[in-house]
């Protein structure tokens, strides 16, 4: 039987290319039905190229359960891949979200939460530590009478993603540079988004007796990189992929702040999110892996380091250096 799946926060980069992989990859197409997107936004560029590659777009208007819960039954899904929203008030929307699916009977639901939430301190790093609440209330609804007995929920947790380097693409292409806040001594293993889209894509496809495979069927994983890096150790994983020097600058805070918002992409939400990962660096509380149920899932190998920076050559490779491939011809 195929899956209905529905995906929330389609217009964000992980909902598109999880979206975008059922779409369009013959592995899982074949084992869906229809793939609905929530957007809070839906006239967001990811939202019309997913229309155009078959997919049903949705608004999502955040404030009141009931009429979410009608939302989500209008999808007629199955299935729910639940990912919180890149939005000031993203808590709130997440457990709307929570609540609306039980109540719309979504009877297997994956949700996405962050890696390093479980370390992370109330007092210091708020918006990391919310998902631990969060999971909490994804959790409950296992044990709630209203649910379903065969309610079948999966937590993944995602590392940092390594897409989120592509802020200091600027900073990479003028001065061959990385600026990041995490000082010179603690590690942390960047994954790469498209492997957080494979790991969602073979749990969302799966099937059971029970909704999701009893492989994945209420699990937490955590998902990160495959090698751990320092910043320099970072640095030179990139020198070599794009066979120029770059360095790494450990910056402050509030230096880290302002470039990011120079950036123009990431809202405040997100840039403090960022701002409290790198403290965990700076903290010595990301320096693990976790790659296992990725390759027990997949029965591949995540992207490593050199591989990534390779993908996005163009966006890293100092301006410099494309201008003298230019006039070499290469």
């Amino acid at each position: 039987m195929s899956r209905n799946v529905c995906i929330t926060a389609v217009e964000g980069h992980t909902g598109f290319l999880i979206a975008e992989l059922l779409l369009t990859n013959d592995l899982f197409k074949k084992e869906i039905g229809s793939v609905v997107g929530l957007a809070i936004d839906p006239n967001a560029p990811h939202c019309k190229e997913l229309a155009g590659k078959g997919a049903t777009i949705m608004p999502h208007k955040p404030g009141r359960v009931r009429e979410v819960v009608s939302t989500l039954q209008k999808t007629k899904a199955d299935t729910l891949c639940l990912i919180p929203p890149a939005h000031g008030s993203k808590a709130d929307v997440t457990y709307e979200l929570i609540e609306a699916s039980k109540r719309a009977g979504i009877r297997n639901v994956c949700f996405l939460s962050a890696a390093g939430c479980d370390l992370a301190e109330r007092s210091t790093q708020p918006r990391l530590r919310e998902f631990i609440d969060l999971e909490a209330e994804f959790l409950k609804t296992k044990g709630d009478p209203n649910t379903s007995p065969l309610y079948s929920p999966v937590v993944i947790r995602t590392g940092f993603y390594a897409e989120n380097l592509l802020l200091y693409a600027p900073q990479a292409q003028e001065e061959g540079l990385l600026p990041i806040p995490i000082g010179y001594n603690h590690k942390f293993p960047p994954v790469a988004l498209g492997d957080v889209a494979q790991l969602v894509a073979h749990v969302l496809t799966s099937k059971g007796k029970h909704g999701f495979s009893d492989q994945v069927r209420g699990q937490l994983m955590v998902l990160t990189g495959p090698a751990l890096l320092n910043g320099e150790e970072l640095a030179r994983a990139a020198s070599k992929a794009l066979g120029v020097d770059m360095r790494f600058e450990d910056i402050s805070e509030n230096e880290a702040r302002r470039v990011l918002r120079q950036q123009g992409d990431a809202d405040d939400a997100e840039i403090q999110y960022l701002l409290e990962y790198y403290s965990l660096v700076h903290q010595g509380k990301t320096n693990y892996i976790s790659t296992t149920a990725f390759h027990d899932i997949t029965g591949n190998y995540p992207v490593e380091p050199p591989e990534f920076f390779n993908m996005y050559k163009e966006e890293f490779l100092p301006k410099r250096a494309t201008k003298q491939r230019k006039v070499d011809g290469k």
